[in-house]
């Protein structure tokens, strides 16, 4: 099979193409915190992925180009399904997602009937579909909070996210062994050798870390969560062990501030960047907006089922949780 054939874009001026697009098509373009330093600073908006399907959906805009992967465009269309959504490469997928197979994590849950899936957001629309709720790693612990003690779960697809939810509130959950291969490939002996040259300096860690790395950490949380760490703590240097693009926020945020991403195996690997991640390009970001394509398209039933889940983790992250009842669990869905 032949490799399609790359059309020449020398002499173009991307930028200024990108812009024109944007106003013709009106389109709004998000990029994630992992993306090329290049394309966050082009973007009408840069964070999460939930956050930013969300700032998508409020706009008035046409078409949602999302620099990111792909699980976090098909978001964006389950929230916006009359807006046209394109990613600049369809092959930016997600090792989590991966990790999953719809007919895989179908079997699992119905093999465990009496228990819920609360499952990670870095996973398939289909396994979205499949779930009861939809949790981000800033949500969790709330959402878990307001599930009965003794309701069964499962949790997936990421296994250290489920082990840290674990070990910090106690719930007992059946974990899917699913792994982000950007965060399993830092190494806590080179972490710990980066530590002992920065006597003092604070380590910030995404959940999606292995327990060996964030036993080491300072502060665990999302990557907006992170970012406003270095926002506000007291030091001048931090750790920072997750994708290193979210650097490039941190040095516009606060520039006198040092930023050193956590090492991976052999001290200085680039095995921390995130590969699907670095699949968009200006280049393709360009050609996305002048053809429309690749566009994200999802069955109407399939989409509203999906849906389902992520609106069951929006009302529950916004609910107040404290004194009184906090009401039964969401039923098991039946996995068809």
């Amino acid at each position: 099979m032949n490799a399609p054939v790359r059309e020449n874009l020398a002499g173009v001026d991307l930028r200024a193409e990108i812009d024109r697009l944007r106003r013709e098509r009106n389109a709004v373009i998000l990029a994630h915190y992992y993306q090329k330093p290049e394309i966050q600073d082009l973007a009408d908006y840069v964070g999460d992925s939930l956050e930013l399907s969300r700032k998508a959906q409020a706009t008035s805009a046409d078409v949602i180009a999302f620099c990111g992967v792909k699980f976090m465009a098909e978001t964006a269309k389950i929230l916006s399904p009359d807006k046209i959504v394109v990613l600049p490469d369809l092959d930016a997928g997600c090792s989590l997602e991966d990790s999953c197979p719809p007919d895989k994590f179908a079997a699992f849950r119905a093999a465990h009937p009496d228990h819920i899936a609360l499952t990670y957001i870095n996973c398939s629309t289909e396994v979205k579909a499949l779930s009861d709720i939809i949790v981000t790693s800033s949500s969790a612990e709330k959402i878990l909070a307001q599930i009965p003690p003794e309701q069964k779960i499962i949790f997936g697809p990421d296994k250290h996210l489920g082990g840290y939810l674990k070990r910090k509130t106690g719930r007992d959950m059946l974990l899917w062994p699913g792994v982000c291969i950007v965060h399993e490939a830092f190494s806590e002996t080179e972490l710990l050798k980066l530590k002992t040259q920065h006597p003092g300096a604070p380590v910030a860690a995404h959940p999606e870390c292995p327990a060996y790395i964030l036993d080491h950490a300072d502060y665990v949380g999302s990557t907006s969560g992170i970012l406003d760490f270095a926002k506000t703590m007291p030091g001048d240097l931090l750790i920072v062990a997750t994708e290193p693009h979210i650097i490039h926020q941190m040095q516009k945020a606060e520039p006198t501030k040092t930023f050193i991403g956590a090492p991976g195996a052999d001290g200085n690997c680039n095995c921390n960047i995130c590969p699907y991640m670095a699949l968009n390009t200006l280049e393709k970001l360009y050609l996305a907006l002048r053809d429309l394509t690749p566009r994200i398209e999802i069955e109407e039933g399939l989409r509203l089922r999906a849906k389902k889940s992520l609106d069951a983790m929006l009302a529950m992250a916004s609910a107040t949780v404290g004194q009184g009842d906090l009401g039964p669990a969401p039923a098991a869905v039946s996995g068809d």
